[in-house]
This record gives C-alpha cells, sequence and structure tokens, in this order.
C-alpha cells in the first residue's frame, strides 16, 4: 500500500481560508468523511483533538500532520488542506503553517505510524514540500505526491519495511477437510482484508497437496498473534505462548477483518500447547469438538475413497457384462486390474476413518487404536461368530465412526490415568500401555458393538431399497438441496459423507444425487452471468465463466464469493437447483460408485444422458431463478 492510495481528489482542498486551529480541523475531518471509511464524525474529531492534547502534531516548516487511531475509521485514509493564508496553529508554535495532513486509521497496533513514517520521509525534502506550496489545483498536488513517493519508494508499500525488520504483524493458518477451496479462499480473503486495513497478512494452507507458505519460528515469535480458520487438526504446539484466534475456515472466508482486528487489537487469548492434540485454549463447544474430529477423520479418508471409488468405476466401464453377469467388474484381466486396485485402496477408507477421528482427539497414540477400531468395523467379527453362532457382520461407515470416537476418547482416558505414574515409566506409556490397552479395550468393544451396528446398516439399507418412486425422489431432492445449503460446509460435508457411505452398502443412485447436487450451485452462477450480464458487474461476470470448469469438476466452493456477496438471492437459488437436479437422477435411475470426478466420470454413471440432462435442468432453473430475483447492475 502507497500513501496516494490513502488520498483522493475528494479529501484534498487547496486555497482554503480558515483563520485557526478549530476551522482547519473541522475542514480536514469533513474531507476525511468523504472516504466512507469514518462511521461516527464526532467520535473521530474527538479522538483528533484527544491526540492534540497529548502532544502537538505541529512538525515545523509550515506543516501540521494530525492524526488519530480509533475504532471509528474502519480502513486507513489521508486528507490534505492547503490554506490561503498561513494560520498559527498552537500559540506556542515557532511559525505559522499552512499544509496540513491528516490521518485516520483503524485500531490495529502501528499502521498509523508506518503510514506518518512515510508522510515524514517525503515532508522532509524541502524542495517537494515548495513544490506542493506552488501547486495551482488539488489534481496538481497530488500528482506531485505520486510523484514524489514513486522516486523515492517506488511500488514499495509503506508496510514493506516494517515486514522486512519486525516481520508479519498477523499471521494465520487455513484448512479445509478436503484441503482444495475453502483452504485458499479464506486464505485469499485474509490477506485481501489485512491489504485493505494496512495490516500485512502471512497465511500458511494446510491443502490437499500439504502445507504451503508455512509460518517460520522467527515470524511466529515476531508477530502480534495468529489466526487458526480451520475445520480440522493443525500443527499447534507451535503457537505456544501467542495470541491465538481459533475458528472455522469459513469465517476466514466471510468475517476476514474482524478476525484481523481482534488480534490487532489485542483481544485473542493467549494459546497454552498442552501436547494433546493441539486443543485450543479455550474450550469447544461439544458440536464443535465433533465435527472437527469428524472432518479431520473425512480429510484423511477422501483419497482412499475417491482413487479407490474412480477405479472401481472404471472397471466396471471397461468389464463386459456378458462374460459373466456374477462376475461384473472382473471379467476381463484389465477391468480385474483397475477393481483389485481399486478395492484395495476403497478398503482403507474405514480404518483410515476411525484413526484419524481418533488421532484428532488424542493425537498420535490415538492412531493405532481407531486403525484397529475401524478395520474391526469393516471386518465385522463379533463375539456371536467368535463363537460360531453367526456369520460376521459389517458396522459399516457408523461403526468406524463410533470406534474413532469411542478409541480417542479411550486413550484420553488412559492419558489420564498413568499421569501419576514415576518419571521413569513415561517412556512405556506411548510406546506400550496406550497401544497394548487401547487395542485391547476397541477389540472387545467393536465384537460387542458390531452385531448392533450391522443391524442399523442393514435396517438403513433395507429402507432405501424399500423406497418407492416418490420416497426416493424427495430423497434425492434433500440430499441435492443440502449440498447447496453452504456448499462445503458442515451441511454439505453430511450429506456427501451419507452419499459415500451409501456407496459401501452398494446405493448408488443415492452417490449419483450427492454428485450432481454439488455440480449446480457454480454452474447456476456461471449461467446466469453468462446469459444475463446486466445482473452481474464486470468483475463477477470475468470470474463467472470459471465457475463452468468448477461445476463440471464438482467443486461446489466456486459460488461462494457470490453467495456471500449476495447471501438472499444465491443461495435459495442454487438449493432450489440443487434439489431439482437431485430429484431427477433420482427419478431416472441414474447411479454412480465413484465418490467424486464430477463431469469426468459422467461414462462411468448408470443412465448417463438422463443424469446429464437432470444436472442441465436443475442449472437452468437455479439460473432463472436467480436471474429474476437480481436487480440491473449500472
Amino acid at each position: 500500500m502507497r500513501l496516494i492510495e490513502l488520498f483522493s481528489r475528494q479529501a484534498t482542498a487547496v486555497n482554503v481560508k480558515a483563520a485557526n486551529k478549530a476551522q482547519v480541523i473541522d475542514k480536514l475531518v469533513d474531507l476525511q468523511v468523504t472516504h466512507g471509511n469514518i462511521t461516527d464524525k464526532a467520535a473521530y474529531k474527538k479522538a483528533i483533538y484527544a491526540r492534540e492534547e497529548e502532544f502537538s502534531t505541529y512538525v515545523g516548516n509550515g506543516i501540521v500532520v494530525p492524526h488519530a487511531k480509533t475504532e471509528v475509521v474502519t480502513r486507513p485514509s489521508l486528507a490534505l488542506v492547503r490554506t490561503a493564508e498561513p494560520i498559527l496553529y498552537n500559540e506556542d508554535d515557532d511559525d505559522k503553517s499552512d499544509l496540513f495532513v491528516m490521518i485516520a486509521a483503524p485500531m490495529n497496533g502501528s499502521l498509523h505510524v508506518d503510514i506518518l513514517a512515510r508522510m515524514m520521509t517525503l515532508l522532509a525534502d524541502e524542495d517537494f514540500v515548495a513544490k506542493l506550496r506552488k501547486a495551482g489545483s488539488e489534481e496538481e498536488l497530488l500528482a506531485l505526491i505520486d510523484q514524489a513517493e514513486q522516486a523515492s519508494f517506488g511500488n514499495k508499500s509503506f508496510t514493506e519495511e516494517r515486514i522486512g525488520t519486525a516481520g508479519y504483524k498477523v499471521l494465520a493458518v487455513t484448512a479445509c477437510p478436503t484441503g482444495i477451496a475453502h483452504t485458499y479462499m479464506a486464505a485469499e480473503n485474509l490477506q485481501k482484508a489485512g491489504l485493505n486495513l494496512g495490516i500485512p497478512v502471512k497465511v500458511e494452507t494446510n491443502g490437499s497437496d500439504g502445507a504451503k507458505n508455512v509460518l517460520t519460528a522467527e515470524e511466529i515469535a515476531a508477530c502480534d498473534g495468529i489466526i487458526i480458520a480451520a475445520d480440522k487438526n493443525v500443527e499447534m504446539d507451535r503457537f505456544d505462548g501467542k495470541p491465538v484466534v481459533i475458528t472455522r475456515v469459513a469465517d476466514g472466508i466471510h468475517k476476514p477483518e474482524e478476525l484481523i482486528k481482534k488480534v490487532s487489537e489485542g483481544k485473542a487469548p493467549v494459546y497454552h500447547a498442552k501436547n494433546v492434540g493441539g486443543e485450543p485454549a479455550a474450550k469447544q463447544s461439544v458440536g464443535g469438538a465433533f465435527y472437527k474430529h469428524l472432518m479431520n477423520g473425512v480429510s484423511h479418508m477422501l483419497p482412499f475413497v475417491v482413487g479407490g471409488g474412480i477405479l472401481i468405476a472404471l472397471a466396471f466401464l471397461l468389464d463386459n457384462y456378458e462374460i459373466n453377469p456374477a462376475n461384473f467388474g472382473s471379467n476381463t484381466p484389465v477391468a480385474k486390474f483397475f477393481k483389485d486396485v481399486g478395492g484395495v485402496a476403497f478398503g482403507f477408507m474405514l480404518p483410515i476413518l476411525a484413526g484419524f477421528i481418533a488421532m484428532s482427539i488424542a493425537d498420535r497414540p490415538g492412531l493405532v487404536v481407531g486403525f484397529v477400531g475401524g478395520a474391526l468395523a469393516a471386518s465385522g467379527e463379533s463375539f456371536s461368530s467368535l463363537l460360531g453362532k453367526g456369520d460376521p457382520i459389517s458396522g459399516g461407515f457408523l461403526a468406524a465412526l463410533l470406534a474413532g470416537f469411542v478409541g480417542g476418547y479411550f486413550v484420553l482416558f488412559l492419558k489420564k490415568i498413568t499421569e501419576k505414574l514415576p518419571r521413569a515409566l513415561n517412556g512405556i506409556r506411548p510406546m506400550l500401555i496406550y497401544p497394548l490397552c487401547g487395542t485391547l479395550f476397541i477389540g472387545a468393544f467393536m465384537y460387542l458393538i458390531n452385531p448392533v451396528m450391522g443391524a442399523i446398516n442393514t435396517w438403513i439399507s433395507d429402507v432405501l431399497n424399500s423406497m418407492g418412486g416418490s420416497s426416493k425422489i424427495l430423497l434425492g431432492a434433500v440430499l441435492g438441496g443440502m449440498m447447496s445449503v453452504d456448499m462445503g460446509g458442515p451441511i454439505n460435508k453430511a450429506a456427501y459423507v451419507f452419499g459415500v457411505a451409501a456407496l459401501g452398502s452398494e446405493q448408488f443412485d443415492v452417490m449419483a444425487a450427492v454428485m450432481v447436487g454439488g455440480m449446480v450451485p457454480p454452474i447456476v452462477i456461471a449461467l446466469s452471468t453468462t446469459f444475463f450480464p446486466k445482473k452481474w458487474t464486470q468483475e463477477e461476470r470475468s470470474s463467472g465463466l470459471v465457475n463452468y470448469i468448477m461445476g463440471l469438476c464438482f467443486i461446489s466452493e466456486g459460488a461462494i464469493p457470490y453467495a456471500a456477496a449476495d447471501p438472499i438471492r444465491v443461495i435459495p437459488s442454487c438449493i432450489i437447483g440443487s434439489a431439482v437436479s437431485g430429484a431427477l437422477s433420482m427419478a431416472f435411475g441414474c447411479t454412480l460408485r465413484a465418490p467424486h470426478g464430477g463431469v469426468f466420470v459422467f461414462p462411468t454413471v448408470g443412465n448417463w444422458p438422463m443424469y446429464l440432462l437432470s444436472l442441465l435442468i436443475g442449472s437452468v432453473v437455479g439460473a432463472v431463478i436467480l436471474t429474476l430475483l437480481k436487480k440491473n447492475k449500472r
């Protein structure tokens, strides 16, 4: 950010008639208000006078730089007045003044100091000041400031000097369960908000391809605080003793300025590491903790499900059903290869889910307990089958969820009851006590609970199988609509997880309805911006084209910027369009064996022509409704 960006023609005035300090301040405050960044004019003026009482802002050579840092300022700005005749600003000033630059700064720490330092550097040049006094118009005066700043600093921001010596004042980490859209959208919005506030923000992204732009120990030590906008666990021990704001990744997208201000104004609580999975200093709500642990399991499970599921789907595409219908998917060597490899990857779904839920709760000692519990959920072994009184019945997805939570909290219980062991025995706790006792406990628990969870799974499968046409259509509408409610948030993820769980029960029509519902929102935006351009700004139209690709790739998050800007119109339109697509997919009997992939897995879809038609109809319906709700843009 440069000084010239904080000025404007409306906030600059030459040859102003003023007789005293009060009249000059009144004029400067009036000019500052034209920026639209001051929520309370009277409070801002009061802050200016309070600063003047502390120490005069007269700097000599006929120059005064009144300034104030106050919460009624939403973003930094500058106003400039050159009086027609010099005035005596303070009674004890050594000379009269005719150049007045007023700084308005938000409550963000040292931004006003950065602005003041850059301004004083320029005003120290007497030739530059002489030119300002000779400028014949406001435009000429601003041009002189731009030229002087460019000559001295180029395009370098006045905050970059502070970054280079003292580090970023605010750091952030963003992470979402899938590590794709939300992670990077939150990072971008935090950085933009920081620039708007004049507070440089460095963001570490924990995406699907690992951590990028990683925060260094030096940056952490020098910063004012850290924002953790994440829906899964991140490495927290490194922030011990620093002010930390812990929130959802959605808040990083929708409330970036609020989060940055909380850190910069010193309102963030100090984080104290506990070495038990990076729990925040403040207690999370039960619902928030449950969602975070669940999403940690889901985020690690998804690559196995997606990779394995798509390979299995390709196996059916490449196979010949006529050879042996009972062995469909493995009749040819090529198909068998895809199905075997995909089956191995897909088979890790339940152990990975349970393992990383438990790890989220109890750190590394929980991993083995959760992993074993998930594997036993998949095998379906029980005390009944052990005694030869029945066959193993897989507890499936629900049993794996239960294994992850029960296993994780049991390890926490083991940690608690072994805390008072002699220090010499501390080494055997993670290497012997936790894995041995935890595995034994989760084994007995799963043998006991598998028949119950298996019965619930069977009941759910029977209910889905018994659903008639109208019931299935309603289910498709509900699941499709859920995919558009928060576009990657908890409700969207709940529908998606239900679809993945249904794949394990061979309910392939459920996954089809879920995916087509998730593809609709970005395409709704793309269609409306393309065919009804008067409803959108130039920037929105340009970004809208990318949503065709995001929608076809099953990335619902492409619609989030539009939903955030106009939620009342965008979200209901997308929900209706997605519900229509989900209902039509069910009505046409479309099926999908792959849990992801968008248009790239359409060849593996059962009844793909009607599936494509379902997507098109729902998208058009949503786009028409959205367009009717939107007003024309100038």
